[in-house]
């Protein structure tokens, strides 16, 4: 058993009889009555995020997990190939335990959290940043940079990105995978 005090980013905890993942949380101490963890949890069967409070010094249930390296090979409609890097023994897992499907590459190396009581796979950890390709993007019009203006554009995994007028077709360009957001353009 844990208290409050050991909630940090990534802690996975048994709540209301589900596995969740803190992915925010605030310690807060007001200056009138006690302190308390404001959370931001994310429920690792079904991949719902909820918010919820708990008082200083409230028991949680850790859960043990390992993380292993995997690789990602490919996708069938709403599976997901995986190969260990380690024994090349091969897992399948759905869509909703990804947080970014549409940011993953081929030959993409994942980390992946397992349950240590049944070894069951509870979610995929991507790296911080991806750099993909630019497919598709309307061409940005010249002069048109005085403001932080974005379009849509497409990358080579199928997902849309919004990126600065100034990218075209063929840019690689960073992106960040927690909030599948433009970083910057990658020179080669």
């Amino acid at each position: 058993m844990a208290t409050t005090s050991d909630i940090r980013k990534g802690l996975c905890i048994r709540y209301n009889n589900d596995i969740y993942k803190i992915i925010e949380f605030l310690h807060v101490k007001p200056g009138k009555g006690p302190a308390f963890v404001r959370t931001k949890l994310k429920s690792l069967s079904n991949g719902k995020v909820l918010d919820n409070t708990f008082s200083a010094g409230h028991k949680i249930e850790d859960v043990r997990v390992e993380t292993r390296s995997y690789q990602y090979l490919y996708s069938e409609g709403e599976t997901y190939h995986f190969m260990n890097t380690d024994d090349y023994n091969q897992i399948t897992l759905q869509e909703s335990a990804l947080d970014a499907p549409g940011l993953l590459k081929e030959g993409e190396i994942v980390t992946i959290l397992f349950n240590t009581e049944d070894m069951m796979p509870l979610s995929i950890d991507l790296p911080a940043s991806v750099v993909l390709e630019v497919t598709y993007t309307e061409p940005g019009v010249k002069g048109n940079t005085a403001t932080n203006a974005t379009k849509p554009a497409k990358v080579e995994t199928g997902a849309e990105i919004n990126v600065p007028l100034f990218i075209n077709e063929g840019d690689k360009i960073k992106i960040d995978t927690s909030s599948s957001s433009y970083m910057e353009r990658v020179k080669e």
